[in-house]
């Protein structure tokens, strides 16, 4: 006699899959509330500051007089102010020579030098340099600053008095150089870090292959080093671009002078929003430097997404 059997026994799983879509299996519910504090963080801290900045530079506002109590849309004008104006070019144009010089050139080479040089390095002399280097970092903008008019100024400046050439006008005379080379010397831990970590990455064996067929020391570099740490390269490049042209601590070594030779972007803001109460254009300055964050951003993002 058959013995009856009954039907396999049909689970529902839609609630599961519907919770578990990711590796994790948290699902996109409990994902989002993990997410939401720092998407309302980033909303509040950036996203409302940049369309408050958008907003205002369509102001005629100032700090005080009539346009402080009762500002009035101006709409593109301060915009059309801005790219007609030479000092805004000219402060554009020393911005690009102080990203070229203090974020492209001297970080990048200095940070991977140090890298490549300590990277088989063990001991006193590896942890001195970096911790040197680390130092320079962390100390605050103000304090790295004062260190830098005490060793560049004219009259009782350090580096006059190991020259010997006392009166000799460093932050007068040269100074984009002066701003480059102590952002420069300020910035390049991180490179430094960035690059010693990515070396770490690359298989010593296939430096010793390359070094057993003959490559010399700049072909393994090109040929193997290179293409293994790109985008590593890439983002460090990405990120210190974006450091650099935003920054504002050259104002604390020679405040934009003399006559401006040093007033990068950053301080060229300053001194028309704030010193020259002027909130309106200097929102729309704001925001066309925003724009060119921006292209740059999307610049190395695209060499990064192309790496293979």
């Amino acid at each position: 006699m058959a013995q009856a059997t009954s039907p396999p026994e049909v689970r529902d799983d839609a609630p599961a899959r519907r919770y578990s879509v990711d590796a994790a299996g948290l699902g996109r519910l409990r994902a989002g509330a993990f997410v939401a504090p720092a998407l309302a963080l980033i909303t509040v801290f950036l996203v409302f500051p940049a369309l408050w900045v958008i907003y205002l530079g369509l102001m005629n506002y100032r700090l005080t007089g009539v346009e402080a109590v009762n500002p009035k849309m101006v709409g593109a004008d301060n915009f059309i102010k801005a790219i007609s104006d030479s000092a805004f070019w000219d402060s554009t144009w020393l911005t690009f020579q102080f990203v070229l010089g203090s974020a492209v050139i001297g970080q990048v080479v200095l940070g991977f030098s140090i890298a490549w040089m300590l990277r088989d390095r063990r001991g006193t002399l590896k942890s001195v340099v970096e911790g040197l280097v680390i130092l320079a970092w962390i100390l605050p903008g103000a304090v790295v600053a004062f260190l830098w008019v005490a060793l560049l100024d004219r009259d009782s400046g350090t580096l006059n008095a190991l020259l010997g050439i006392p009166g000799f006008p460093w932050l007068l005379d040269h100074p984009m150089l002066s701003i480059i080379i102590f952002n420069t010397w300020r910035g390049t831990a991180f490179s430094m870090m960035l690059y010693g970590a990515a070396l770490g990455n690359v298989p010593p064996s296939h430096l010793e292959s390359a070094r057993l067929a003959g490559a010399s020391g700049w072909q393994q570099l090109r040929d193997v080093v290179f293409p293994h740490i790109r985008g590593h390269i890439l983002t460090n490049l990405l990120l210190i671009s974006l450091w650099t042209f935003n920054d504002f601590s050259p104002f604390l070594l020679t405040a934009g002078g003399p006559d401006g030779k040093s007033e990068v972007l950053a301080v060229h803001v300053y001194k028309v929003a704030l010193q020259g109460g002027d909130l309106g254009y200097g929102a729309a300055i704001s925001t066309v430097i925003l724009l060119i964050n921006l292209v740059v951003a999307v610049f190395y993002l695209r060499l990064l997404r192309s790496k293979k």
